[in-house]
């Protein structure tokens, strides 16, 4: 049974009817870890984004690609990469939610200097915990990511769960024109002061594809990542039931996503576990219903003609073992708040001058009352080393704000006063409108460390801040 919804991913219509199994090849969890120097090129380049019926995109990639290359490790070992800059501008690599040294962290001025056109940094740390990450630019990061500079970063488990194929799809939007050129206009108040650059054409892994072909009968791991400057998803599976077993890396008891929709913010990865459970030869669609207003079609499962490759789903375990981060001990943690405002359609939020500084090109996103800057400022928290401590996270907005703290994961405790049903371990939360969460952690990285809104545009807009752990 075939679902008939009709794609709106993109003005540029594709029509392809290429497999996406084509592309993606089985991921093997006994490949060699990578223990050398990794190189890694930030370049100018281009990319089939919108499909052969269109000509090639200018991108900025890395080697190359669009997203660079799946960077793939196992838990404990040392990572080190080098990366060349060969754009015109300045560029860094942040390696997003791995707990990692602070000058390891890649965030220009504040843990190093830029790397320069034509100039070399190497990155190299170790590992602690396994999990789906990705690395992406902190430098002009709106429209450098906005441009394709983005890749998966995959870290192995010492004992892997059990799984048939090991896939990641790495999820992105592009704001393209008709001829399937990146639009210029980044950096457009519209865009900062409201939901950010929501794109109009859907990639997955770089493509539009058709299709994925699965084999009845079997279990894939999918590593979800929203590479998206500003794109929220949220996917229906329709007769797949897949089960979360992990959010930004970090295990969570498995569970079905919550009203039946995957739903990954800005940066943010979900590992999913899917058995095909249906029949060969059927097909049915993904849908990202995460904007009712904007429904589309992302991708169909197909199912090929091969017999079914086991009868029932297999029993072995798909809880993944806990990573290394220590327990926050909410009874005596140390107790911070932290509100988040400004924006259009905000109510008061834009008395007091916000109109005139969306008109004048000022800052128009805040934490604490205050407007990032930079390139460094006072720190909005200076939190005591090897202490727990719970922020309480107000979005006293009109829009979704998914917030990173760079160097750490933390326990999401409560949403509006509830306790969340997993109390899962995450690196980037998304904050719906005037909700309030309640995050939990120990404060164990020494350092300063970014702390912001990763819609690109509202970070580039002021929607930033530091927290110091000393």
């Amino acid at each position: 049974m075939r679902n008939t919804i009709v794609s709106r991913r993109s003005v540029v219509r594709a029509g392809l009817g290429v497999s996406l199994a084509a592309s993606m090849p089985v991921r093997s969890l006994l490949a060699a870890p990578m223990t050398a120097d990794f190189p890694l090129r930030a370049e100018p380049g281009r990319a089939a984004l919108a499909g052969k019926a269109y000509p090639q995109t200018t991108v900025w990639s890395y080697n190359g690609q669009v997203p660079g290359p799946e960077i793939r490790v196992r838990q404990g070992e040392r990572l080190k990469f080098t990366v060349e800059n060969r754009l015109d501008e300045e560029t860094t690599v942040h390696s997003h939610g791995l707990r990692l040294p602070n000058a390891m962290d890649g965030v220009p001025h504040l843990t190093q200097k830029p790397i320069a056109p034509g100039e070399t940094f190497t990155y190299e740390f170790d590992v602690p915990d396994a999990g789906t990450y990705w690395y992406h630019p902190h430098t002009n990061s709106a429209e450098q990511i906005g441009r394709g500079l983005s890749g998966p970063m995959i870290v192995e488990e010492r004992e892997p769960i059990e799984v048939d194929r090991d896939i990641t799809w790495v999820l992105d939007d592009w704001r393209l024109l008709s001829n399937a050129a990146i639009s210029d206009d980044f950096g457009n108040r519209m865009d900062a002061g409201m939901a950010g650059r929501l794109g109009n054409t859907v990639t997955i892994n770089g493509q539009m594809p058709d299709s994925f072909e699965v084999r009845a009968g079997e279990r894939i791991r999918l590593r979800l990542i929203n590479t998206a400057n500003a794109r929220i998803f949220g996917l229906d599976f329709g007769a797949h039931r897949p089960r979360i077993i992990a959010y930004d890396g970090q295990p969570v008891e498995p569970h079905g996503p919550a009203n039946g929709l995957v739903v990954l913010g800005p940066a943010m990865r979900i590992d999913l576990i899917i058995d095909m459970a249906n029949e060969s030869g059927q097909s049915f669609t993904v849908v990202d219903r995460f904007y009712p207003s904007q429904t589309y079609r992302l991708i169909d499962i197909v199912y090929s003609d091969k017999p079914a490759l086991r009868a029932r789903p297999p029993v072995f375990s798909i809880r993944l073992l806990a990573n290394t981060m220590p327990e926050p001990d909410i009874a005596r943690a140390k107790r911070h708040e932290v509100a988040f405002g400004g924006g259009m359609m905000g109510g008061g939020m834009m008395g007091g001058g916000m109109m005139g500084r969306m008109m004048g090109g000022g800052k128009m996103w805040t934490i604490n009352g205050v407007a990032f800057e930079g390139p460094v400022m006072e720190p909005l928290l200076t939190l005591e080393q090897g202490r727990s401590h719970v922020l309480t996270l107000r979005n006293e907005t009109a829009w979704y704000h998914p917030i990173h703290l760079h160097g750490h994961s933390f326990r999401v405790i409560s949403r509006n006063g509830r306790q969340t049903p997993y109390r899962e371990w995450q690196d980037t939360v998304l904050i719906a409108p005037r909700e309030n969460a309640d995050i939990a952690f120990v404060a164990d990285n020494p350092g300063d460390w970014m702390f912001h809104c990763h819609i690109a545009e509202h970070l580039a807009a002021g929607m930033m801040g530091i927290v110091r752990v000393s």
